[in-house]
């Protein structure tokens, strides 16, 4: 009996490979390795959000049982310092601030966390011990943990090298083309808000191991890392000074980036340099409350937006003025979240003819600030979509009738806006309908009144998003300040017997990839799933590549492996046409078969492959054994993902807490390759994105002290915080690269938030509420309706 094999390529809804062994407990994550006679670190971190460091007194430690070493600052003084990988100008072009951010602190801390030294012994807990000894002196002084605080007259200076605290002051768009837009408006709507700050928390806190082997002089980093190769980079070239062939980093399996494992973060550069010195491996693991104060936040801006618009509700001008938050330090890609991955998508899904945006970059006493998951996008579409919300409320136009009137309407594709980007495809309006069925938004009316009968207040609001994934090209963010080049690379080599390895410069952090790839190779070289291995993560083993972020693993590194496999195609062609004795042009590839045109003439894939490892019948002269191939894809664009989320809400207005009753989420994310994973990746980002909109808030005091340093302080999401979400998606192929996909890995983080809020605005309609900042929290909902009921009273 014949048996069919199932389906397996793209667009099929295949489990992931990889959770039998992340299911079954077999995952190995950086804390599960241990080197032979490692010893362990912990860091001493400042309690202070700035202080001069008067002495660092380290005998009793270095006395105590187990200890092998204590190091601080001074003894790194010949070691770089961590470098920023995007250089961002300001408006008269001269280069932004760029203070220096010492592994060790050196002579001041900065913020709550900054590590001062390290104390390395036997076990984990005689290091914590050691490190509790170590005694410092601290000279406490003025310090500032607010962007309003660091631009203040007179406020605490953080670094000499940025005067006034201000790391750049940039801009984007035509002034003067503005406010001509301005002069001639029938409305200008203005709405003022705050992008709160939030800590990643991954499942997996970060852990770094440092090894070396003194016969080699070869180094080895193991890290939780989202980009293997960036972190070799910037670690051998910049701040250790070790050649790029005697530096090995390996990420294993990570759990969870969300953008904060991006970074070459301090503790990689000193477990990697106490390793040589000690010879002998160093591990370092994070607890939770650590990762609070060590790994890089996301967010946090404040800013005032100005639409301009006709009597008809059509958008004539933007005006933004955005102060964002980039913490005691330069993280490795700070500079380009408020700015060219935020400013580029204020057009948003809208025909706004003229939009000029100002952003103020500022140094706070607080942990660095750096990509979290949208990064940039997120903060552009809150903003955007609360401010089309208002001026829908204050033109007396329906909410939905306003988007519709100004959105990008398929036919004017590639659309050139007037902040720097040419989106090249989408249907906006197909998502909104989708979108609007799906969740009965029609029918919400009926739904408010019942609610309105039990006590409750109910509402109803969405969002009509776009974002840029896959940055690029690099020759054009290399002009933008970019310091990387933004391709990526494959490697694809088909083995003797026909099963497939893939070598990717992308990093999986559980999104998929080892299925999605698979799927790849699949599809278009017919090999089955269970035969197509996915290697990633080990600078030691791929290609140079540049990692995950900004759902480009996809639409850049599943586009390198497209042209790798063509090259292997083309190359079996001609092995192919040798064995069947036809020519190359009659030879013909469909799912792992070579045909010759008209004929019933077949070799499969692993014949040819075969024939190419073992050439006793092949054109030795004419083509070189072996089958595998390496391409590199640099993308000619962005990619633009886009889609309509809608939440509806009901509050109960004797506690204010909000319950998100229905999500729908509609996306555009190009052709799918698997749709439960897809689906998965939409959900994990609502979920994220409502803890941002009803939750989560980085909270710090005046002074910069860290108020929410724990889970205690810090509100994550639950499951019974979070509704069941309706996914589907609607798709316009992406017109530049190969697979005609977008990505997806964000667009429930980027869509939630403002659809959350909008809707939590439209249940507090009664009191005349006109915008709420998030997080939307309980006891801000209860002090809004009881402050309007006692107003009322008065």
């Amino acid at each position: 009996m014949n048996v069919v094999t199932p389906f397996e390529g793209i667009g099929a809804a295949v489990k992931r490979k990889e959770d039998a062994r992340f299911l079954s407990g077999r995952g190995q994550y950086t804390d599960d390795l241990n080197r032979a006679g490692q010893a362990h670190a912990v860091i001493l971190r400042s309690p202070h959000p700035h202080a001069r460091i008067v002495s660092i007194d380290t005998a009793a430690a270095r006395a105590m049982p187990g200890v092998v070493a204590v190091f601080t600052g001074e003894d790194l003084k010949g070691v770089g310092g961590l470098p920023c990988g995007w250089q961002v100008k300001n408006k008269d072009g001269s280069p932004m601030a760029e203070p220096p951010h010492p592994v060790l602190a050196i002579g001041k801390v900065r913020h709550v966390g900054d590590p001062v030294a390290v104390a390395i012994a036997e076990t984990r807990a005689q290091a914590q011990d050691a490190a509790e000894a170590i005694r410092v002196e601290y000279e406490v002084l003025p310090s500032v943990g607010t962007i309003d605080g660091a631009l203040a007259p007179g406020a605490p200076q953080i670094h000499e090298a940025a005067p006034g605290n201000i790391c750049y002051d940039w801009h984007l768009g035509d002034a003067a083309a503005t406010e001509a837009a301005f002069a001639g408006a029938h409305k200008v709507v203005v709405l003022e808000t705050t992008n709160n700050r939030l800590i990643p928390n991954a499942m997996e806190p970060r852990a770094a191991i440092g090894d070396f082997d003194p016969a080699t002089g070869e180094h080895t980093l193991y890290t939780t890392s989202q980009n293997p190769h960036v972190i070799r980079l910037l670690m051998g070239a910049f701040v250790l000074g070790i050649p790029e062939a005697k530096l090995r980093v390996v990420a294993p399996d990570v759990g969870g980036g969300f953008g904060s494992k991006i970074y070459h973060y301090a503790e990689e550069a000193l477990v990697t340099w106490a390793a040589a010195q000690l010879k002998r491996p160093v591990k370092w693991t994070a607890d939770r409350s650590e990762s609070f104060m060590s790994d890089a936040h996301g967010r946090d801006h404040v800013t005032r937006a100005e639409l301009a618009l006709d009597k008809d509700g059509t958008f004539l001008g933007l005006k933004v003025s955005t102060r964002c938050n980039m913490g005691a330090y330069l993280s490795t890609f700070a500079p380009a979240v408020p700015t060219y991955l935020y400013a580029t998508l204020l057009a948003g899904v809208y025909r706004t003819p003229a939009i000029y945006a100002e952003v103020k970059a500022v140094f706070t006493n607080t942990v660095p600030v750096d990509a979290y998951r949208g990064a940039g996008r997120p903060e552009a579409t809150f903003l955007l979509e609360r401010l089309v919300d208002v001026a829908a409320a204050e033109m007396g136009m329906d909410r939905i009738e306003i988007r519709r009137r100004n959105f990008i309407k398929p036919d004017m594709f590639p659309y050139q806006t007037p902040v720097a980007l040419q989106y090249d495809s989408g249907n906006y309006d197909a998502t909104l309908n989708a979108a609007l069925a799906a969740a009965d938004w029609a029918g919400f009316e009926a739904r408010r009144a019942e609610a309105a009968k039990r006590g409750r207040l109910r509402g109803i609001g969405c969002s009509t998003y776009i974002e840029a994934c896959g940055i690029a090209p690099s020759h054009v963010v290399g002009q933008l300040g970019a310091r990387a080049g933004l391709y990526e690379v494959a490697n694809i080599r088909v083995h003797p017997t026909g099963s497939v390895t893939v070598f990717t410069g992308t990093h999986s952090h559980g999104q998929g990839h080892e299925t999605t790839f698979a799927q790849l190779v699949s599809d278009r070289l017919g090999v089955p799933l269970d035969k197509v291995d996915v290697v990633h993560g080990d600078t030691g083993k791929i290609p140079f590549g540049m990692g995950t972020y900004g759902s480009r693993s996809l639409a850049v590194g599943g586009s390198a492996m497209v042209k790798a496999m063509d090259k292997i195609i083309a190359k079996g062609k001609r092995i192919a046409a040798h064995l069947m004795e036809a020519s190359v042009e009659d030879i013909e590839f469909d799912r792992g078969v070579f045909r010759v045109a008209g004929t019933d003439k077949t070799k499969s894939l692993a014949e040819v492959s075969l024939a190419a490892y073992v050439p006793h019948n092949y054109p030795i002269e004419e083509i070189e054994p072996g089958l595998e191939e390496t391409a590199f894809y640099d993308p000619k664009n962005f990619t633009y993902p886009a889609g309509c989320h809608i939440a509806e809400v009901e509050i109960d207005p004797d506690t204010g807490a909000t319950t998100i009753v229905n999500f729908v989420a509609v996306d555009d994310v190009g052709r799918v390759i698997n749709p439960m994973i897809v689906e998965g990746q939409v959900q994990g980002g609502v979920a994220q994105g409502i803890g941002q909109a009803l939750l989560e808030n980085a909270a710090y005091a005046p002074d910069g002290t860290l108020l929410s340093g724990s889970m205690m302080d810090y509100a994550m999401p639950r499951a019974d915080d979070l509704p069941a979400v309706g996914v589907a998606t609607h798709t316009t192929l992406c017109t530049h690269n190969p697979l005609g996909v977008k990505g997806c890995g964000e667009v429930g983080a980027i869509g939630s938030p403002p659809a959350v809020i909008n809707a939590v605005v439209d249940a507090l309609k009664p009191f005349g509420v006109r915008h709420v900042d998030m997080p939307a929290t309980p006891a801000k909902i209860w002090s809004i309706i009881h402050g309007s009921r006692r107003v009322a009273a008065e």
